[in-house]
């Protein structure tokens, strides 16, 4: 910008310049001409008086650069001339000059000379005796004179030409200088130039509207960036050439990458090829869907292709964790399974042995041996009934009634009732600890205590122990149940709690279970909203620990 002022103030001083010049040359021109005339009738004066003295002779003797003196009889006939041969020229009667002095006493007049080629002046005067004498110039004299002025002007040009580039130099720096020191963050508070200040008003409004979209604008980022980092489903923005737009913290954690990913490929982060594929289908096509495992976790990838105006601009991938989904979904066709064999199998018993009773194919001794098997299988089919009745219920979290409960009594209610079972494999079940008073559904807790008990009993040798023992902060109790039973490998810890999972299925069957025991303790817990946790190691023992809330 320094610049193109420099330039217009260089060149409009440049301007005047050389206007001011063509002026004062035209004004010179003229004076000079004007000066021309005053000299010619000066001469012709003196000139006129000499004629009129001596006649030739006196002209013979002038000797003039600049001027013509011609001396023309009365009927027309030049009878001197300073610079031509007089014998070779015209008539001069006509000449408009002398016409006018023969006329009048005094003439003058302008032209084009054929003769000298050139535009000259001519005065002309009326002598005494008759005859006229006449005086020129031509222009270029005047224009020689001026001429001889060029030198000077032209160094007076130079001289000009530099002051005014140094001037236009200063001047526009010292334009500029007010404007680079605007303050554009605040307009409304410089005072550069007066001239400027409708400017700095609309250049202050429209900071205010940018302020404001920006403030809009990093509210909503700091909007979608807030819902993205809290998502728990992995979120991941794609521009069409697959770069990595936005990464949200879950899908960082789903893939394992770098959380300065952003301006990678997704390749970076993610090379099976079944996402990638997906990812080419949803450009392509608009939409995909897969399910695919990453880090031992099953997550269903929903891509979609994004448009603007039409045109492809990129692609945004969901991972949704459908790990639990997935299990549960397993755990679902599993119990479909065990429910249709568990109830297929005490059905079948109890079938087959009323068709050997209905058929006589029973002697009368073994009668008594084949209605205990009928009713042993009818009791474990209305206990596995009613054990699938009762996970139904806390799956669809049925409201039960809540009361106030003492877990150390209801422990030793449940240890009472095992007390037989124990003491015929000599194994000492005992109760310790605190009240641990908590708001629940009384025969649900009774149960879990029960049932772990029962467990207990059932996989401890003889001669083992069960503890139960009950402890209680401000907020929560905590119930442990341990043995020093044959314990439980590690690798079945997770599936534990699962519906008619069972460790060892020979020796479940043996005692009894339905296989749902343990599944229901878990959901009773989580019914209360409480947790669940074992440790067991085998052969030396298994400990099972329930948290639950305290009481109101």
């Amino acid at each position: 910008m320094t610049d193109k002022i420099f330039r217009s103030i260089f060149i409009t001083a440049i301007a005047v310049l050389a206007a001011t010049l063509a002026v004062i040359t035209t004004f010179l021109y003229d004076y000079f001409t004007d000066i021309q005339a005053y000299q010619l009738k000066d001469e012709l004066s003196i000139a006129s008086v000499g004629t009129e003295q001596s006649g030739e002779l006196y002209l013979d003797k002038l000797r003039y650069d600049n001027f013509r003196l011609t001396w023309v009889s009365e009927d027309g006939t030049v009878l001197f001339d300073s610079q031509a041969d007089k014998a070779a020229m015209d008539n001069h009667l006509d000449r408009e000059e002398i016409a006018e002095a023969f006329e009048t006493g005094k003439g003058s007049s302008s032209r084009y000379s054929a003769t000298l080629t050139e535009k000259t002046l001519y005065e002309a005067v009326l002598l005494s005796d008759g005859t006229v004498l006449r005086i020129s110039v031509n222009r270029a004299s005047g224009f020689r004179l001026l001429l001889g002025m060029v030198y000077p002007i032209i160094i007076i040009v130079m001289i000009a030409v530099i002051i005014s580039a140094v001037f236009a130099n200063k001047m526009s720096k010292r334009i500029i200088d007010p404007l680079n020191k605007l303050d554009l963050d605040n307009p409304t508070e410089n005072d550069a130039y007066e001239e400027i200040a409708p400017l700095l008003r609309r250049i202050h409004r429209q900071n205010m509207k940018i302020e404001r979209k920006a403030a809009e604008l990093n509210r909503r980022k700091d909007e979608f960036d807030l819902i993205t980092k809290n998502m728990r489903e992995g979120l991941i923005l794609l521009d069409k050439n697959k770069t990595i737009l936005t990464v949200n913290p879950s899908a960082i954690s789903i893939f394992g990458a770098d959380k300065n990913c952003v301006g990678n490929e997704f390749l970076t982060i993610d090379r099976k090829n079944d996402l990638r594929s997906a990812i080419e289908k949803a450009l392509s096509d608009g939409h995909s869907e897969i399910r695919s495992k990453r880090s031992e976790r099953e997550y269903q990838f929903d891509i979609s292709r994004i448009e603007t105006d039409g045109e492809t601009v990129g692609a945004v991938i969901l991972a949704f964790d459908i790990t639990e989904q997935a299990d549960a979904e397993r755990i679902r066709r599993e119990f479909t399974a065990n429910v249709s064999h568990e109830l297929k199998t005490p059905l079948q018993t109890i079938t087959g042995s009323a068709e050997l009773i209905k058929n006589g194919l029973v002697k009368q001794e073994d009668m008594p041996r084949f209605v205990g098997h009928i009713r042993e299988e009818a009791a474990r089919l209305v206990t596995l009934v009613e054990d699938i009745i009762r996970l139904s219920q806390l799956d669809e979290q049925t409201e039960l009634p809540k009361e106030n409960v003492s877990l150390y009594e209801t422990a030793n209610e449940a240890c009472g009732v095992l007390r037989d079972s124990a003491d015929k494999k000599d194994i000492n079940i005992s109760v310790s600890g605190d009240s641990g008073n908590v708001y629940g559904v009384k025969h649900l807790l009774f149960e879990v205590i029960y049932n772990l008990c029962d467990n207990s009993i059932k996989y401890t040798p003889d001669g083992g122990k069960v503890d139960v023992d009950i402890s209680e902060t401000q907020k929560e109790v905590t119930v442990t149940v341990s043995d020093n039973g044959i314990g439980i490998a590690s690798e079945h810890h997770a599936r534990i709690f699962e519906r008619f999972y069972r460790v060892d299925k020979s020796h479940s069957k043996k005692s009894g279970g339905t296989g749902l025991g343990l599944s229901i303790v878990k959901h009773s817990v989580q019914y209360h909203g409480g947790k669940i946790s074992i440790q067991s190691e085998e052969n030396k023992g298994t400990a099972v620990t329930v948290v639950l809330p305290k009481s109101k």
